[in-house]
């Protein structure tokens, strides 16, 4: 298999799309192994790897996400956490992360959320006097949350690889996407407070109540989606759907949304939803092809031969999982490793649920983690800052994000909770 590896990573530093990289380099290696009468074969498989029901979840919860962008609640949202803590010392810092808690519950993908609430924040934070290089790097780590609170497009591509409740992982995300944000808040507060950033004027409580009315139908759409799934309501792709309506609903109620609006929203996603379900099927090649070499227990094996306590097992397949991230695109690093990640999860005994969280927890900080984090690059064409400086700014904020990732490891009730609670 090293010739697939290297093949595939030769791709990539050429400049060669994710998706093509990983289905060029299975047939590749089909055909220089001595299989390749089994290519002919290849469409049928790449057909079944998208052929899934529970994945029209991706398309439908995308154009929610993004017909409401489109239609100015990542505006509203903004103005309600600015009405919320822009009063405190940097209160544009605490705005900036308490934003990203509240578009993750809309987005569900931490690329969108980096570029959407960086164009709007890095300006606001610059204009009021904060380095724009710790802007970015707030910006860009915040950003992680986008996956972990739901719903979530990668915790939706986890369940259906699994076989996990979409709906337990939804719910599972809620309380370590609460934890980095607020570790997050306790860092921007200390450092406004270190540096003297200025504040900013408080808002009265009739600007408050007014910002919060704009906003409460944005906030509430994570909850109808997780209590509607766990009560029965709804399966979790009627609860994208449902999500679709309401978005427009909403829209037109308060007049934000046009024809127009909702064509670009739509186009949008047809794009976005293209790109990942071609992944999706491109990559169901290279899992045809780690079957058919026995790769994961192969993969296994190994392991188990430098170790075979499952702390350090665990501890392995977290720093595997980190550079992983700071390379590839979440969903392609799922579907590739996911036939070895389920040999593991037997080994070390870890509930799928919280192993889920786990894995993507990892993932998405890979993405803002220096010096590859795709996440940096975004911030840093928004703010025009080197990232260098970018990532100098981030160590400390990732840090807490993998504090929390240590806690969701380490205690199980953390992710297990309130899905526990739940339970019908």
């Amino acid at each position: 298999m090293g010739s697939f590896f290297g093949a595939f990573f030769l791709l990539l530093v050429t400049g060669v799309p994710i998706a093509l990289a990983l289905g060029v380099g299975g047939m590749g290696y089909l055909y220089f192994s001595g299989n390749g009468g089994v290519i002919l074969a290849l469409p049928q498989r790449m057909m079944a790897g998208v052929d899934q029901f529970i994945l029209l979840t991706i398309p439908l919860f995308l154009l929610a996400g993004m017909l409401m962008n489109v239609g100015g609640i990542t505006d509203r949202i903004v103005g309600f956490a600015r009405a919320m803590v822009g009063h405190r010392k940097g209160g544009m810092s605490s705005v900036t992360v308490l934003s990203a808690g509240f578009f993750a519950g809309i987005s569900g993908s931490a690329t969108a959320e980096a570029s959407a609430l960086g164009s709007i924040l890095i300006p606001a934070m610059r204009r009021q006097g904060i380095p724009p290089a710790y802007a970015a790097a707030l910006i860009g780590v915040s950003a992680v949350v986008g996956p972990i609170i739901p719903p979530s497009i990668t915790m939706i591509v986890y369940g259906v690889l699994s076989g996990a409740s979409i709906g337990q992982l939804f719910l599972a995300g809620v309380a370590p996407g609460i934890l980095i944000v607020l570790g997050l808040l306790i860092y921007a507060t200390w450092r406004a407070r270190r540096d003297g950033f200025p504040v900013t004027e408080k808002m009265d409580w009739a600007e408050r109540r007014a910002a919060t009315l704009r906003t409460l139908p944005a906030l509430v759409l994570p909850l109808i989606i997780v209590v509607g799934i766990k009560a029965g309501i709804f399966t979790p792709t009627e609860a994208a759907a449902v999500a679709v309506i309401y978005a427009l609903v909403i829209g037109f109620i308060y007049r934000d949304l046009t024809v127009s609006r909702v064509w670009e929203a739509m186009i949008a996603t047809t794009l976005a939803s293209s790109a990942i379900l071609f992944i999706t099927a491109m990559a169901s090649i290279v899992a045809f092809v780690f079957t058919l070499e026995q790769v994961p227990a192969t993969i296994a094996s190994a392991v188990l031969s430098i170790s075979d306590n499952p702390l350090v097992i665990l501890i392995m397949l977290n720093i595997v999982l980190l550079i992983l991230g700071m390379f590839l695109e979440p969903i392609s690093i799922l579907i590739l490793t996911m036939p070895i990640l389920m040999q593991f999860l037997k080994i070390i005994g870890m509930d799928p649920v919280q192993f889920g969280v786990m894995v993507v927890l990892n993932v998405v900080i890979g993405m803002a983690t220096p010096p590859v984090g795709i996440l940096l690059f975004i911030v840093c064409a928004t703010s025009g800052q080197p990232l260098t400086a970018v990532a100098k700014e981030a160590m400390p904020l990732i840090g807490i994000c993998l504090f929390v990732l240590f806690l969701v490891a380490a205690i199980p009730m953390i992710s297990l909770a309130l899905p526990h609670a739940m339970l019908p």
